[in-house]
């Protein structure tokens, strides 16, 4: 007998001492001399466990507590370790249960019982264990942190970090500790706090990949990417899924997305049940553009997890790409249901929604998502809504909010300057302010280039190119076709830069009247910009302003010696770069040249030049002769026609007895459209019978509407510009009211040049007094309707001859401002 516990002695010692052949041998030859001694089994079976033969270890301290006649609380808690480390996590806690049982005072079997059951998901009873273990011996810096994990299960992060916090003063050199203090640090947003947690685990055992793997999701968190894809590499387990997972994150985050891709994939294939990283593969790969790989890794993501609303959200924008719009919003939708709360899928959904004109549904996810998250980027899609709705001055305050958040996209600065300019309460000043901010803006992303004039001779016909995404049928193409056509080639040649794919008609008649002419509407601002320097051209003209297709950001870069603006927006552009502003003395008076950063330069009869409808549409006889009652009328963009007009319109009705007002615009093609408009008269006492609202139709159509139109009212700030022109070469005179900057001269110059210069009223008491005049003036609107045609076309706004030397005596002035070194015209 005292052979054989000098031989156990001997056996212990060695197996302490990691010389595990010499004690295994020892265990043998003491079970050979006792087969049923209950501590050299026991221990045997700890050995097998070590060298990762778990069955036959586990079937050994199974026997050595059968065997022995007084139960030893330790071998049950041994056992218990075993059986935890095989994952048979039921009879580990019920053998941790026995252990303390059998020995209530004991810290390390309470412990362990503690760590078992919160694998069990019972963070409750884990942290009464725990609790107990660290009753039992208070410095048990193990306990502490076995204790915090149970709190932080239960959402008791303040009580978890002061648990974890105790763990590490215990024993500073706790990395697994550390690592889990970062985790709840992290949780709670405490994101510094968190990295340097995280720091102090990998530097007391590098080899923690868990430590590594948290340090780089809280770096990705803090946008240090570089840092984290370093750290979260290190994190890598060969094994591991979750780790490619999160390394593959931050590398789609950083814009790595070949490789990011790859971690994707390496995720799934070591757990092909991994629903989130098939959800990202997707998203990594639509990114991509391989939209139908993507689309089957967001379907098999929710095939694994049905309820996994970031896989439906990569599916929607997959779906949304390929403007395959019913199957986007229903995947948006899908992750909506999942995630109510989520205003990233709110805008995404608006956005969609936006494409497929349903704007009021549009309007109502934009909200939810500015409710969630006021993120620039929502605010500049609330404007973009409102501004389509035609709400310009709803609009205007969102594009400033957006602004003041710092969202910056050029794009938005256009939409933005276009809607400010028709809102009466933004000044002219302030417009130019925000203009200029645009100007400032585009100077950022711009190399400009430095012209030096060579000659002072005029040697050649000017280069002078034209930049639109407007010339197709549209009102810039209407008031440019004449004026192209009888430009003198031997003093200009005309070079068209078109920043819009579309053709029509009015494109095929527009080509041949350009010497060059390209499509640049895919080209980068600095492609386009060199091509523009390629054609060696001397004075290029905007066509565009803030306005769609605009290619301003590209006359930052000064490709061309002179820069105008011109014919397509009625404010500054905002931009040092450009020159002059093309105008004349009705629609930009001495008084108001400070609205502008550019110079203006005058034309002496009129800035607009019109071309006759083709074929030829006749016109009838007054409507009121037949009618009994006078019809007002106006063709103009509703979105034109803001409250102001509203009431002043209504006061014109009143003050007319029995009068109808027609309008048509593309709003009223929609019920909601004319629900809302007939609303807003209603409001002034206005009955619905007394409006008459119109759609969309052809040009043809549009112009024959005329015909039952006795007085064309013109709105304002923003009156009509094409539609007046119209108007009057259908024989129907407009009534425009006289403003206080160039958008609102337009109907006068149009009146001026027209000889309707009584038609421009000076206020609203004088329009409704001009109103009331005209149209009880019968006999006068006949004798207009009969000759206001020929008028108009003897006049300056119809001779395309007499406007096109204008023009080029205009452009010949500001090259030689240019070569005598006088650029900015002074």
């Amino acid at each position: 007998m005292q052979e054989i516990s000098e031989s156990l002695k001997a056996a212990l010692a060695h197996h302490r001492s990691g010389e595990l052949a010499e004690a295994k041998r020892l265990y043998e030859q003491i079970l050979q001399a006792q087969p049923e001694h209950p501590d050299a089994l026991h221990y045997l079976g700890l050995l097998a466990c070590q060298v990762q033969q778990h069955e036959v270890g586990i079937t050994l301290m199974e026997r050595s507590i059968a065997v022995q006649a007084q139960p030893q609380p330790a071998y049950y808690n041994n056992l218990g370790n075993m059986l935890m480390e095989r994952g048979r996590l039921a009879q580990a806690i019920e053998h941790y249960r026995r252990a303390v049982s059998l020995k209530p005072d004991y810290p390390e079997a309470h412990n362990n019982l503690g760590n078992a059951l919160r694998e069990a998901r019972q963070p409750q009873a884990s942290m009464l264990s725990c609790a107990q273990a660290i009753e039992l011996r208070p410095g048990y810096a193990e306990a502490y942190n076995n204790l915090g994990n149970a709190l932080q299960d239960l959402g008791e992060l303040e009580a978890a970090a002061a648990s974890y916090g105790k763990a590490v003063a215990l024993r500073p050199a706790y990395a697994q500790a550390h690592n889990n203090l970062g985790n709840v640090q992290r949780a709670q947003g405490r994101r510094d706090e968190a990295i340097e947690s995280y720091r102090q685990a990998v530097s007391l055992m590098p080899q923690l990949r868990m430590a590594h793997h948290s340090l780089g999701l809280a770096l990705r968190e803090r946008g240090a990417l570089a840092e984290a894809i370093g750290s979260l590499r290190r994190g890598l387990g060969g094994e591991d899924a979750n780790a490619h997972n999160s390394l593959g994150c931050a590398l789609r985050d950083a814009g790595e997305l070949e490789e990011a891709v790859t971690q994707f994939e390496a995720a799934v294939a070591l757990d092909p049940k991994l629903a989130i990283a098939h959800c990202n593969l997707g998203g990594a790969l639509r990114r991509q553009k391989k939209y139908d790989v993507a689309i089957v890794s967001c379907q098999r993501a929710l095939e694994l997890d049905p309820r996994l609303g970031e896989a439906y959200s990569n599916l929607g924008n997959a779906y949304h790409e390929l403007q395959k719009h019913e199957a986007a919003e229903l995947s948006y939708r899908h992750a909506l249901e999942l995630n109510p709360d989520d205003a990233v899928m709110h805008h995404n959904l608006a956005v969609l929604l936006v494409e497929q004109r349903k704007l009021e549904e549009a309007l109502a996810s934009c909200r939810k998502a500015l409710l969630l998250d006021g993120a620039a980027a929502i605010h500049a899609t609330h404007g973009d809504i409102l501004h389509t709705l035609g709400q310009h001055e709803a609009a205007v305050d969102a594009y400033l909010e957006a602004l003041e958040r710092g969202f910056r996209a050029v794009n938005m600065y256009y939409t933005l300057m276009f809607s400010m300019t028709s809102v009466a309460r933004f000044s002219p000043e302030t417009v130019r302010g925000y203009a200029a901010r645009f100007g400032e803006r585009a100077a950022e992303d711009a190399r400009p280039w430095h012209h030096v004039p060579a000659s002072t001779e005029v040697t050649r016909p000017l280069r002078v190119g034209f930049v639109s995404g407007d010339l197709k049928c549209h009102p810039v193409a209407f008031f440019l076709e004449n004026v192209v056509a009888h430009l003198n080639r031997e003093r200009v040649q005309l070079v068209a830069y078109s920043t819009h794919a579309f053709v029509d008609q009015m494109t095929v008649r527009l080509k041949p009247r350009f010497e060059r002419w390209h499509d640049v509407s895919g080209m980068p601002d600095d492609a386009c910009a060199n091509l523009i320097r390629a054609d060696r051209i001397d004075i290029l003209v905007d066509l565009s302003g803030h306005t769609a297709y605009s290619r301003l950001s590209v006359f930052a870069w000064k490709p061309a010696p002179v820069q105008v603006t011109w014919l397509g927006f009625f404010a500054t552009t905002g931009l040092e770069a450009i020159d002059y502003i093309l105008a004349d003395r009705h629609v930009l008076p001495e008084s108001e040249a400070s609205h502008f950063v550019e110079k203006p330069w005058r034309l002496p009869d009129s800035y607009l030049c019109f071309a006759p409808p083709e074929p030829e549409i006749a016109i009838g006889s007054l409507p009121a002769s037949q009618n009994g009652f006078v019809t007002f009328g106006c063709l103009n963009s509703a979105d034109k026609i803001g409250d102001s007009v509203v009431a002043l319109w209504s006061r014109v009705l009143h003050a007319v007895p029995g009068s109808r007002l027609l309008l048509k615009a593309s709003q009223f093609m929609r019920p909601t459209g004319r629900s809302v408009m007939t609303e807003r008269f209603g409001a002034h006492g206005i009955a619905n019978e007394r409006l008459l609202l119109e759609g969309f139709t052809t040009r043809t159509a549009h112009l024959e509407t005329y015909n039952r139109v006795d007085l064309a009212l013109d709105p304002f700030p923003y009156p009509g510009g094409t539609t007046s022109v119209e108007s009057l070469w259908m024989g129907v005179p407009v009534l425009t009211r006289r403003g206080d900057r160039f958008l609102s001269h337009v109907g006068e110059t149009i009146a001026h040049t027209a000889g309707m210069a009584d038609w421009i009223a000076a206020d609203d008491d004088d329009y409704i007094s001009k109103a009331v005049a005209f149209s009880a003036d019968r006999e006068r609107l006949r004798a207009l309707r009969a000759g206001l045609r020929e008028q108009l076309l003897a006049s300056p706004l119809c001779d395309a001859a007499r406007f096109a030397r204008n023009l080029e005596e205009a452009f010949e002035g500001m090259w030689k401002r240019y070569i005598a070194g006088a650029p900015d015209g002074t």
